[in-house]
């Protein structure tokens, strides 16, 4: 237990049909597969990238978008919010709001509900299943609750928020910052994530960042191949970047 802190397959996809709707002021989210969307980033979550899972059973959305016309007007045509799952302590953004609007359930790792105080939260320790396909993971590292989903569909999706983001060559690693609060802890996330799936179960990653190097592909495949060449010795000794 931590304490408590403060602090290319799929390029040319075509646009899901609701990212017609909006104003000029603001982009629509865009297509990473055909159920999954992906939102322009988001200044108040410091330039975070949220998706959304769109499910029968209830829409699934990661982290906040900009809390604007165009995103709330294309979450009541995608069908509302049925769970809003914070990856981690800077993808908070306007959650107070989503909620209030789509009355949702928020899912956060325990070490941060204490984050959004007054509202309905649940909250999980090592794991969580939200659906038989859809299942939260604590990655710590980065923050202390810092927390990934995994979708088995499509092959196996891993929404990594800022446990794992894209280098400039689009690469999945982790990134240690002044801020990140537990690096070897970090680094021990991504071994469980290598346990704990297979090349079979683990085809892609939706970072929660960084999407600006994926050039154009909005994922990144062979998602379990590029964390098994890492050399995490190597990067057990890096030091921050900024």
């Amino acid at each position: 237990m931590y304490p408590h802190s403060p602090d290319s397959s799929n390029v040319g996809l075509p646009l899901h049909p609701l990212t017609q709707q909006g104003s000029h002021s603001s982009k629509p989210p865009r297509a990473v597969l055909d159920d999954i969307l992906a939102f322009p980033p988001n200044r108040d979550t410091l330039g975070g990238t949220s998706y959304l899972i769109v499910r029968n059973e209830g829409n699934i959305l990661l982290d906040c978008p900009a809390w604007d016309e165009v995103n709330q007007q294309f979450l009541q045509a995608s069908g509302g919010v049925r769970w809003l799952f914070i990856t981690h302590r800077e993808g908070i953004g306007k959650t107070k709001e989503i909620q209030s609007t789509f009355d949702c359930e928020i899912l956060i790792q325990e070490q941060e509900a204490y984050l959004l105080p007054g509202l309905r939260v649940t909250k999980f320790q090592q794991e969580f299943s939200i659906s038989p396909d859809q299942k939260a993971i604590w990655t710590p590292g980065h923050s202390p609750g810092s927390s990934c989903l995994y979708n088995s569909t499509h092959g196996g999706i891993l929404f990594s928020g800022r446990h794992l983001l894209p280098n400039q060559l689009g690469e999945p690693i982790p990134l240690r910052t002044a801020k990140t609060f537990h690096w070897s802890r970090q680094i021990r996330s991504i071994q469980l994530i290598l346990a704990h799936f297979t090349p079979e179960t683990l085809h892609y990653i939706c970072p929660g960042a960084n999407s600006g190097f994926l050039r154009g592909k909005r994922i990144i495949d062979q998602a379990y191949q590029s964390l098994a060449s890492l050399d995490l010795a190597a990067l057990l000794q890096t030091k921050p970047r900024f």
